[in-house]
């Protein structure tokens, strides 16, 4: 005798019918995005991807250049919660030492 599938339900009439799971969409994404600015020494740029993107030293120099050389530079990819917090810690980070450096943030479509 066959033991039946515990997922799986009788229609009555012998055919065993499965429930359907339903179809979850993934939150939506948002990158987190540096602004270049004119006042903002580079060591410090580097030194706030490091601690607020947890950053090797080697990949924050390398996005730092890519904020320096092209204006802006993506410093990570989040949910909409977590992205909206690494955007205000840095901003007011860098406000507090003084610096006009900004973050921002970008919906991915």
């Amino acid at each position: 005798m066959d033991t039946p599938d515990p997922k799986e339900k009788s229609g009555g009439s012998g055919t065993a019918l499965q429930e359907a799971r339903p179809k979850t969409k993934q939150p939506p994404l948002f990158q987190v995005v540096m602004l270049n600015d004119d006042y903002t020494p580079m060591e410090f740029v580097v030194h706030v991807l490091e601690v607020f993107f947890r950053m090797d030293r080697g990949a924050a120099t390398q996005v730092m250049l890519r904020v320096h050389t092209e204006g802006r530079a993506v410093c990570g990819t989040y949910a909409k919660e977590i992205a909206e917090t690494k955007v205000s810690q840095v901003n007011e980070y860098s406000r507090k030492s003084a610096y006009p450096l900004l973050c921002s943030l970008e919906e991915i479509s």
